[in-house]
């Protein structure tokens, strides 16, 4: 992403598979740490002054990473990135339509992946009931 997407408490992101994009709050955290990245270009990740990182170069610095954690690497995809921000705004009660606000992803996606993050709460308030 480029620096100017990021306006205050809300950011452009670009959906590459849907081919559109979304202006979508940006939490606190996220922009404190954006604020504080070095600025190396216009890019949060940057190639040069001017472009990007490329896909393959991300993806190879986060199988190094992955690498490094040994056996526990196998649940960290770039790809189940997306999954798991539905998933963890499932778990913090956001409704299907906030879900498809930040994520761009069709209801029929968000279900499929709510079911998840809603068997996971279900069984942890069943199992808080029996203590």
């Amino acid at each position: 992403m480029r620096r100017d997407q990021f306006k205050g408490e809300w950011m452009t992101v670009r959906d590459e598979k849907g081919k559109q994009e979304l202006e979508v709050y940006c939490p606190q955290a996220l922009r404190r740490f954006v604020e504080d990245l070095p600025i190396e270009g216009q890019h949060l990740l940057s190639k040069n002054l001017t472009e990007p990182m490329t896909y393959h170069a991300i993806e190879k610095g986060f199988s190094a990473w992955r690498l490094s954690l040994g056996r526990d690497a196998k649940k960290f995809s770039l790809h189940g990135l997306r999954k798991l921000s539905i998933i963890r705004l499932a778990e913090a009660g956001a409704s299907d339509a906030e879900i498809q606000a930040v994520t761009g992803q069709s209801a029929e996606m968000v279900a499929y992946y709510r079911k998840k993050a809603s068997r996971r709460m279900l069984s942890k308030s069943g199992q808080e009931r029996r203590e």
